[in-house]
């Protein structure tokens, strides 16, 4: 059965990856998330940070929207957020207050990471709600394509 479980991850996963290629075609950081309810993606966003003008804009919290709308709930008790990488405080606290149930990501963010990085909010034992990790899903592939993003804003290509 782990093997299954382990399956759909991967799946799932790879969604979040799709996402993060679309908005790495649309020169935004590449971040994708999708929230999945009972085997099923309800939710998937990318960064639309610079489009939007918008530094709320990250894949995570448009993917927290997209889900909520979708239950027509406010929490996501029994979801999971697959993020290409490690979210940030920002919406590491916003899956706190949703009370997401898990969160996988792919690769750590040693900058900005708050799911075990630079700080946990999501494991913080004063905060009323805490998820379970599961980290480095992916990983390489996730991880590449922000240093492929980086290397080619270095580098000055379009």
């Amino acid at each position: 059965m782990k093997s299954i479980n382990h399956s759909l991850d991967i799946l799932f996963m790879q969604e979040a990856l799709k996402e993060a290629r679309k908005a790495f075609d649309k020169d935004e950081v590449p971040v994708g998330a999708v929230i999945v309810f009972k085997n099923q993606v309800i939710a998937r966003a990318h960064n639309q940070v610079e489009m939007l003008k918008d530094p709320t804009a990250h894949a995570e919290m448009i993917a927290i929207t997209q889900a909520t709308n979708s239950l027509s709930s406010k929490w996501l008790l029994d979801c999971t957020l697959y993020s290409t990488i490690e979210p940030c405080s920002m919406c590491a606290g916003a899956l706190v207050l949703a009370r997401i149930k898990k969160i996988y990501f792919g690769a750590k963010d040693p900058k900005t990471g708050a799911c075990g990085s630079v700080v946990n909010i999501v494991r913080h034992k004063k905060l009323n709600h805490q998820l379970e990790i599961k980290r480095g899903l992916l990983e390489k592939e996730c991880g590449a394509i922000m240093t492929d993003f980086f290397r080619k804003k270095r580098s000055g290509e379009k």
